[in-house]
């Protein structure tokens, strides 16, 4: 009859319509891909390896999840259905699980210069998710073609569960997207058509409100699959954007090293002989020199020091960064390490006019694995900044305790103190607390970060206790590698190894 031709037509162009909704959006996913693929190429040797690794490890993830859901529709079916048809969709559906985790497992070993095995395994997903959307769609089918509503909302909603699913978590592979999405809308489309050619209702029927609702559902299926993945690909972007950025500190870091090193090394010989000179001409060997003149070279001779201690300090700054510094281990007694601590800063206690006392205690032996060299130059390093910011005649303290297998050497100075929260500043590069007090002090602002480095490298720790107008006290941590029973104090008539303060006070 002509009414029913047009009818036919009318419906035939609705589902044409709806298809095509489909192709269109797939063609500009399809586009997305192609456009985004340079960029993202930047983080795996070839484009589709990422997407392929990333489609990869969300099969390996969610293994169980559609696993699980599988079982359920097989078994729900299967009990109110045709239990044959759901024992063959199981099979059918857990091949192609088993296919697509052997793939998965591939593919996380190809190395991207391997194009063969790059493009067999894309086609294997295709061809694979090709039969696992076409067992889906068409046990969807069956089941809804079923003289039964209950199968017609069965199928439907497990074919709108499908369908997110691979617009949440198929979103790498666009190929594999856009096939279960036009293989899962197809089935959509055909429950809900066979029922409007079969019973040809009029439109106040609830099966055309079926037929709308379904092709609403699928233009929301389809704008969720657009949306998840271009956050996708925006997140394969900004990943290659840090990437690249990663790649050119790395570089920058490189450059700086050397040219910390190429600097450093080039005038740490010319400075040493500049300093060589001028002590030797402040010694006297030449003859009197002049006031003026003495005052002269001795402000040269301390702005040489004061520029060989910062090219010492970049050159162990950049040793340290690249892991590279030395560390010869030994064991070391605490007591004369800190005697000898006492006696190789007594110039430096004389030119601050400060009294550094070092006090020993018992005359326990204490022994510590450590590099004496590198642990002298952290407490060397304390013991100038308590000089530095001690008042004239001021005192530094030196003294050692030994509790839980710990060997703690502490070092106090009664000046102006740290203020509280300024651990970043103190223990920073390049960093003073102020800067009036770098103008009065001095100082590379590179000393303390250098020993935090260097206690680290030791096994050891440094932290310190302040307050503000009343001083400092610095600890420095290490783990005891022998410590001896303590013995009897000695009698001190007897005259035997007593416990010592070294005093050296300053000339004033």
């Amino acid at each position: 009859m002509p009414g029913d031709r047009a009818f036919r037509k009318g419906l035939v162009g609705v589902a044409g319509r709806c298809h095509g909704r489909i192709a269109v959006l797939a063609h500009q996913m399809s586009e997305m891909q192609g456009n985004t693929g340079a960029g993202s190429g930047r983080s795996a040797g070839t484009p589709l390896l990422k997407y392929l690794r990333d489609y990869s490890r969300a099969v390996i993830f969610e293994t169980w999840q559609r696993q699980s859901m599988f079982v359920a529709v097989a078994l729900l079916t299967g009990a109110f259905f045709v239990p044959w048809h759901a024992a063959l969709f199981f099979a059918v559906c857990m091949g192609c699980e088993f296919v697509d985790l052997t793939l998965a497992r591939r593919v996380q070993k190809i190395a991207p210069s391997d194009n063969r095995a790059i493009r067999m395994a894309f086609f294997g997903f295709i061809a694979n998710t090709i039969v696992s959307a076409l067992a889906i769609g068409v046990y969807a089918v069956s089941v809804g073609i079923a003289d039964d509503v209950d199968g017609r909302f069965t199928a439907l909603f497990c074919l709108f569960a499908a369908a997110l699913y691979a617009a949440i978590n198929n979103h790498q592979i666009v190929v594999a997207l856009a096939i279960r999405l036009t293989i899962y809308g197809s089935a959509f489309l055909l429950i809900t058509v066979r029922d409007i050619w079969v019973y040809r209702p009029p439109m106040s029927s609830s099966i055309w409100l079926q037929f709308f609702t379904v092709v609403f559902v699928m233009y929301f299926l389809i704008d969720c699959s657009m949306r998840f993945l271009r956050m996708y690909r925006q997140d394969l972007r900004r990943l290659a954007d840090l990437e690249v950025e990663h790649e050119r500190a790395k570089e920058a870091l490189v450059l700086k090293s050397q040219l910390v090193a190429v600097v450093s090394h080039e005038l740490r010989t010319p400075l040493t002989s500049i300093k060589g000179s001028l002590d030797l001409v402040n010694s006297g060997k030449f003859g009197e020199l002049p006031p003026k003149m003495r005052s002269l070279l001795g402000l040269a001779g301390r702005n040489t020091e004061r520029l060989a201690t910062l090219v010492d300090d970049l050159l162990d700054l950049q040793k340290l960064e690249e892991r590279k510094m030395k560390f010869d281990k030994e064991t070391v007694d605490i007591r004369a390490f800190l005697s000898d601590a006492g006696t190789s800063h007594e110039g430096l206690a004389e030119r601050y006019n400060v009294r550094l006392n070092v006090e020993l205690g018992s005359r326990v032996p204490v022994y510590v694995n450590t590099d004496r060299s590198r642990l002298m130059q952290v407490v060397g390093n304390i013991i100038s900044n308590a000089a530095k910011f001690s008042p004239d005649r001021g005192d530094v303290d030196v003294w050692y305790e030994v509790s839980n297998a710990q060997v703690k050497i502490f070092v106090r100075d009664h000046g102006i103190g740290i203020p509280e929260g300024s651990k970043e500043q103190v223990f920073g590069r390049f960093t003073q607390l102020d800067s009036s007090d770098q103008r009065q002090f001095g100082g590379t602002g590179l000393g303390m970060n250098i020993s935090r480095e260097i206690m680290a490298a030791l096994g050891g720790s440094i932290d310190y206790d302040s307050e503000v107008g009343v001083g400092t006290t610095f600890r420095v941590v290490l783990p005891c590698a022998t410590v001896h029973e303590a013995a009897p104090p000695a009698d001190p008539r007897a005259g035997g190894d007593q416990p010592m303060s070294v005093s050296l006070r300053s000339r004033g």
